[in-house]
């Protein structure tokens, strides 16, 4: 490995095959990063991330994994080592839910839609940054992000199960702020509604009457699109280097409207 290599910041981006989490590896790569793009199915849709992101000029490791299998991330951690033996950041973008569940509807969700969605949701990031913390011993600026939800602190969202996932996911955060302080800097971003891939393929017809709810309560009369949450992620990795254990609320004002 050549300084010049060694020199260049690496940012780890899990999820992002699509929405936020490609959205945030193509404003890294275009911002001087090089980027792991991973992906745990759509193998294509990460291969096409990784090509917009070699175009904007990064080096970039295309990495397959569960994210909910520890062996994998671990994987992933020693992939990264063998190309450029550091990271700087990671995005932990990777989520899931197994269905879209009435709240009111106890009977709706299963113990194994509460296990699959935790394994994703809280699990894979713990597991991930247990296997890449190591690679960032000795950098300057090291910081990890984890996208969380709106749905954690409004006990709404596609089911229970998945914003208990992503309350447990703030805890999470919280805790790994005070494990890695102070020489890794750890908070999540909670979004809104997100007009994105995801949304709109798991509503279909009915996205566009949600998205039109949610704008009309908003404050600032709209909602979240991926690069938005990018963006966020982005500034809390470089520029809010003396915030950590922090909670990030990005709604559009969503909260304070109705």
């Amino acid at each position: 490995m050549n300084q010049a290599v060694a020199a260049r910041r690496v940012c780890v981006i899990t999820g992002s095959s699509s929405g936020v989490g490609a959205a945030a590896a193509l404003l890294f790569a275009q911002n001087g990063y090089d980027v792991v793009v991973h992906g745990a199915r759509r193998m294509d849709a990460a291969e096409a991330v990784a090509a917009r992101c070699r175009e904007a000029g990064a080096g970039v490791l295309v990495v397959q994994a569960d994210v909910a299998d520890d062996v994998a991330c671990r994987r992933l951690g020693d992939a990264v080592r063998e190309r450029w033996g550091h990271v700087d950041a990671l995005v932990n973008s990777a989520g899931m839910t197994t269905k879209f569940a009435d709240p009111k509807d106890l009977e709706a969700l299963a113990l194994e839609d509460f296990e699959k969605t935790y394994r994703v949701n809280v699990v894979g990031p713990f597991q991930v940054c247990r296997a890449l913390v190591p690679l960032m011993a000795g950098r300057a600026n090291t910081s990890i992000v984890n996208i969380s939800s709106m749905a954690a602190v409004m006990g709404a969202g596609s089911s229970m199960a998945y914003a208990a996932s992503k309350g447990a996911l703030n805890t999470l955060t919280l805790g790994l702020a005070r494990a890695l302080a102070p020489a890794i800097r750890v908070n999540a971003i909670m979004p809104g509604l997100i007009d994105g891939e995801w949304m709109r393929g798991a509503l279909g017809p009915a996205f566009d009457a949600r998205r039109q709810r949610y704008a009309s309560r908003a404050l600032l009369q709209d909602v979240l699109m991926p690069q938005d949450v990018a963006r966020a992620a982005f500034g809390l990795v470089n520029d809010a280097v003396k915030t950590t254990g922090q909670l990030v609320q990005l709604d559009a004002g969503f909260q304070l409207g109705g």
